[in-house]
């Protein structure tokens, strides 16, 4: 048996004829850069994460993206979307013109009630726009909303957890496309040679919460190459596996290794012209360089007291949200494209006083923190900060109902988000919805009119930012009409 020979008998026809074509190209390739260099052209660029020729398509207002993604589905009445009125509606059936022939989940379609439940917590108006505030969950984030655009009218098409974060994420519920994060390192690339153009974290979160499983697709690159998935970095232990040499190994017997290999690897490019034998190769050489610039990111013994104090007192335990927004800050320093935090244990069914405390005690004061910081440091206008979940909650108490104690159902009829920084308007609320928080009587806003916003912010128009699969000009917006959101943009 001769592998070698195995290996080349491998080839069909098809591989044959287009490495044939593969190798004639290239020396026609080399050819015409020898010409455009001698001509004094330009040489290309040489960056480890180059954007696609002619991206972005105008002149952007961020740089980067960091995405805080709270999964479980916060309650919009409990945090952004104060309804006073509703304390007189106390244990009254929803009306069911309200209702409206809702599509419910199965955890509430068996009950005879759907009672009212008002929100048990303070609410003030704070802020430029009088702001509805709670109090008593958001003591920090409420001091900083005339920093960010609230949308109180954004919905979507999902009600169930998985279909709804791939929706958000995605832009289709359908698994198998590319994350916005992905799209983003596809398009624009990164400022960093060290790093991943995209950075994902999953913190911790209280363990008494309800919380759903986190699903790599929602950082996947689906139909890109896999070169463009999401990066999570761990939160207790090294932050990537086997991240130091091994003992007896030196930096330059690793980098002797990993070049052999690599000569290796473009054979086989080569030969097969494969895509993921490029992947393999870049995801090589970017482990080796992780290997000094993660120790030196996660490294924050450099800190100023001051700016610890931002992000509250878990900010120096790894693996909570704290840490993790100050390492997003870090990150966006580093030149790093997308950095996404997502934050579990946000699905409230029942004790949901009790659980949504629990959550905002360990993501309020790290949240506004991570913008306060962001501007003191003169980052956001440049950087972009996107907060939100895959949906809302139901006014109607799901279980057992007190005026101190309710839980809520799924609810994707109307949710909030909040964009902050880069390009867009602070101090500015849009979309309405009627008195019970459950339907949208003004300015709606679909989860891909977030996304095509967001390309937008960065520089990219969403209906021109297409990849080539299974025939169709796939695109993060999917093919019915979407618009940016330009009402809460500078």
């Amino acid at each position: 048996m001769n592998p070698l020979l195995d290996y080349q008998l491998l080839q069909t026809r098809r591989h044959f004829f287009g490495n044939l074509g593969l190798r004639l190209g290239g020396v026609a390739l080399g050819l015409l850069a020898g010409r455009e260099v001698a001509a004094g052209g330009p040489r290309g660029d040489d960056r480890v994460h180059p954007p696609l020729p002619g991206l972005p398509h105008f002149s952007p207002r961020a740089k980067s993206l960091i995405y805080l993604h709270f999964n479980g589905g916060p309650s919009q009445l409990d945090s952004w979307d104060h309804k006073p009125g509703l304390v007189d509606y106390f244990d009254q059936d929803l009306p069911p013109s309200v209702q409206g022939g809702q599509r419910l989940s199965t955890m509430t379609s068996g009950q005879n009630r759907f009672p009212v439940a008002p929100s048990k917590f303070r609410f003030e108006q704070v802020g430029a726009a009088g702001v509805w505030a709670n109090m008593d969950l958001y003591p920090h984030t409420s001091k900083i909303v005339d920093e960010f655009a609230l949308i109180r009218s954004v919905h979507t098409n999902a009600i169930n957890h998985d279909p709804a974060c791939t929706f958000v994420m995605t832009g289709s519920e359908v698994p198998g496309k590319a994350s916005i994060g992905s799209w983003l390192a596809y398009g624009l690339g990164s400022e960093n040679d060290d790093l991943p153009a995209f950075v994902v974290f999953t913190p911790q979160f209280p363990q008494d919460s309800n919380g759903q499983a986190l699903f790599t697709r929602m950082w996947s690159s689906g139909f890109l190459a896999t070169r463009f998935n999401g990066v999570a970095l761990r939160g207790s232990g090294d932050p990537v596996l086997y991240l130091p040499d091994p003992p007896g190994v030196s930096r330059a017997d690793r980098r002797a290794m990993l070049d052999a290999l690599n000569q290796l690897n473009q054979k086989t490019w080569e030969q097969f012209g494969d895509p993921e034998t490029n992947t393999r190769i870049a995801q090589y050489e970017m482990a080796f360089r992780m290997q000094s610039s993660v120790p030196e990111l996660v490294d924050i013994s450099q800190e100023s007291p001051a700016t610890l104090a931002l992000y509250g007192p878990d900010v120096t335990t790894p693996g909570t949200y704290a840490h993790s927004a100050l390492l997003a800050r870090r990150l966006v320093e580093r030149g790093v494209r997308v950095i996404q935090v997502l934050h579990r244990g946000w699905d409230q069914h029942g004790s949901l006083p009790y659980q949504m405390g629990n959550q905002c005690r360990q993501t309020d004061q790290p949240t506004a923190g991570l913008i306060m910081d962001l501007k003191a440091r003169g980052l956001l206008d440049e950087t972009l900060v996107v907060c939100g979940g895959e949906f809302g909650r139901t006014v109607y108490c799901q279980g057992r109902l007190t005026r101190d104690d309710y839980g809520r159902d799924h609810h994707p009829r109307n949710f909030c988000f909040w964009l902050a920084g880069g390009g867009v308007r602070g101090g500015c609320v849009y979309g309405e919805t009627d008195d019970f928080s459950y339907n949208i009587v003004r300015d709606p806003v679909h989860i891909n009119d977030i996304n095509a916003t967001i390309l937008h912010c960065l520089g990219i128009d969403h209906e021109r930012f297409t990849f080539k699969f299974q025939g169709l000009d796939q695109r993060l917006t999917g093919v019915e009409p979407q618009r940016v959101v330009r009402e809460i943009l500078i």
